[in-house]
């Protein structure tokens, strides 16, 4: 007997929920291991033992364990295009880009983002899936930029702008880690907003002081 409509629109959302909770498992196990061992030191099996998942539920998720470790990267990345998508169509470029910094750049959203951003640095397949995340996330911008409403900038434009925006929050990052030395904490955090802030109004403005 099958299940009925309604039956499987009740099931639907605890299977996505345990599916998110699943996810959210792998990823904190594998930041867990990298934090006690180092980016070497362990491996997928390792990561699924600890989480409770078999290797193949662990690659239905994943496509390696660097990917794995990467994830806070490219979900900060994802939600700062959704949020872009988000804003009023007539609102200049560069002014929707400030907003969605500006609603990103709280402590919740930075904090693992940055422990990952550090450790990408020491580890080249880590570097390769972050810098894949940011490319993902250009490709989706532009995309969005050129099916705007009303929109008459061409592709070159498009990437243009996209590439600055997002070349100068990897400029602010860098900076806030020479700083700081990668350290996590609230203070840096704030100082790390201030950055992402201030690296937009400079694109805003046309890096006039």
């Amino acid at each position: 007997m099958s299940a009925s409509p309604d039956t499987v629109r009740s099931v639907q959302p605890g299977w996505e929920a345990n599916k998110t909770a699943t996810r959210n498992a792998i990823v904190e196990t594998a930041m867990n291991l990298v934090r006690a061992k180092g980016p070497g030191g362990f491996t997928v099996d390792d990561i699924a033992a600890a989480a409770g998942v078999s290797r193949r539920t662990f690659f239905n998720y994943f496509p390696s364990r660097e990917a794995a470790l990467v994830v806070s990267i490219e979900d900060f990345l994802d939600h700062a295009a959704d949020q872009f998508l988000a804003r009023p169509a007539d609102e200049p470029l560069l002014d929707s880009m400030y907003e969605v910094l500006i609603a990103l750049a709280d402590p919740i959203h930075l904090a693992a983002m940055t422990e990952v951003y550090g450790l990408a640095g020491t580890d080249a397949q880590m570097n390769r899936f972050q810098l894949q995340g940011w490319q993902n996330c250009a490709d989706r911008l532009v995309t969005a930029i050129s099916q705007r409403p009303g929109a008459d900038h061409d592709s070159l434009y498009a990437s243009a702008l996209v590439g600055s925006v997002l070349s100068s929050g990897k400029a602010a990052l860098s900076q806030w880690y020479r700083r700081t030395g990668g350290d996590v904490t609230a203070e840096s955090l704030m100082l790390l907003r201030q950055l992402l802030v201030d690296v937009v109004g400079y694109l805003r403005h046309g890096f006039t002081e």
